[in-house]
């Protein structure tokens, strides 16, 4: 999946961008709020980690020209403020969650694990669909009980077609969830890795809907 970071803290965003990434997650990073703001119209993005105090333009206000304009983008705030009340204007304005910095990169991760979760209606933990089981939080793939191992990018993959199942999904929805500012996308490069996933799952899973996407359903 595809998240935004909104930091101006070069280090901390370095820090954040990276462990992101080594979940399995594909992270761009905006350095200002005008900048976020733009991102978030322009990229298909499942969740974005918004801080408060960004140059040109802070949280706030991009928080609350995002839900003015009725986008409905999870944002988790993360900000060096630990007022109660600048949690609670955050809240207000529609954050759907708030982490006081410092904090572990872990309980990051699980955050936004979390969100992710909640706004796609899912409960807590694996994602099945017939023998075939994902589990997100410990990075694993199960097919009748047998592991799979998966690249990162196969792994995102198959995550994307599992949050609908049965449900066609865009090549450029798929390329959104696999690749960054900084990706380079080949003309072929999602059907390299379906390609590289249904030799591991088993051609019947994932089917092409000619002109339209792809779809995972139970054989």
């Amino acid at each position: 999946m595809k998240l935004l970071l909104a930091e101006d803290d070069p280090m901390i965003g370095e820090s954040m961008q990276l462990g992101l990434r080594q979940s399995g997650f594909v992270v761009d990073w905006a350095r200002d709020g005008a900048a976020a703001e733009l991102a978030v119209k322009t990229g298909g993005y499942a969740l974005l980690v918004l801080d408060i105090g960004l140059p040109r333009q802070d949280g706030l206000a991009v928080l609350k020209h995002l839900r003015q304009a009725e986008h409905t983008l999870p944002v988790l705030i993360v900000t060096a403020r630990d007022a109660v009340a600048d949690r609670v204007a955050g809240l207000n304005l529609g954050a759907d969650d708030y982490l006081v910095k410092p904090f572990d990169l872990d309980e990051l991760v699980a955050r936004v694990r979390a969100l992710l979760r909640r706004h796609s209606g899912r409960g807590p933990g694996e994602m099945r669909l017939g023998e075939l089981c994902l589990d997100p939080d410990r990075r694993e793939v199960t097919l009748s009980g047998q592991a799979i191992a998966l690249s990162q990018r196969e792994f995102a993959l198959l995550e994307a077609l599992l949050t609908r199942p049965g449900t066609v999904v865009s090549r450029e929805s798929l390329e959104d969830c696999l690749y960054g500012w900084d990706g380079e996308i080949s003309s072929n490069a999602i059907e390299v890795h379906l390609h590289n996933l249904r030799r591991k799952l088993g051609g019947e899973w994932i089917r092409n809907v000619r002109g339209v996407g792809y779809k995972i359903v139970a054989p």
